[in-house]
């Protein structure tokens, strides 16, 4: 199957069609068949049209990107499943919780995580107290 664009010479009404083969088209072309579908004239030619190149390079690069986000999906999964085993959930209240341990000294256990504003932490920074980010992605079971 072959696409082209086509121009009723009578209307200028631009259109697509399908052929079976080049040889096809030029068929249908030396017997008039082809019929301009807003003013029926014949005057139907091929227009200019930018072909669809398939490069194995480009459709390569995007499967190894593809690859490379699973790679980078399931590692970001493996520190979540880490996280949620080894730290405790805090939710929004993790700028309290992180001040509290800070300047109560208090001992947990575990560690905490939750979420914070861009400005919280800023101001947990510069308040001495660390933090670190990571990208979260969220369950897909839920």
């Amino acid at each position: 199957m072959i696409k082209y664009k086509l121009i009723c010479k009578n209307c200028n009404l631009c259109f697509d069609s399908w052929f079976a083969s080049s040889q096809e088209y030029e068929k249908l072309k030396k017997k008039k068949y082809l019929v301009c579908h807003q003013c029926n004239s014949k005057k139907v030619d091929k227009t200019l049209m930018s072909p669809k190149l398939i490069n194995n390079k480009s459709v390569s690069e995007t499967e190894d990107k593809k690859i490379r986000f699973k790679k980078i999906d399931k590692t970001i999964q493996k520190f979540q499943k880490f996280i949620k085993k080894n730290f405790e959930y805090v939710g929004n209240n993790f700028t309290y919780e992180a001040r509290s341990i800070h300047y109560n000294k208090q001992k947990r256990t575990k560690g905490i995580y939750g979420t914070a504003s861009e400005n919280e932490l800023k101001e947990l920074r510069e308040e001495g107290i660390e933090t670190k980010t990571i990208p979260w992605i969220k369950d897909k079971n839920n």
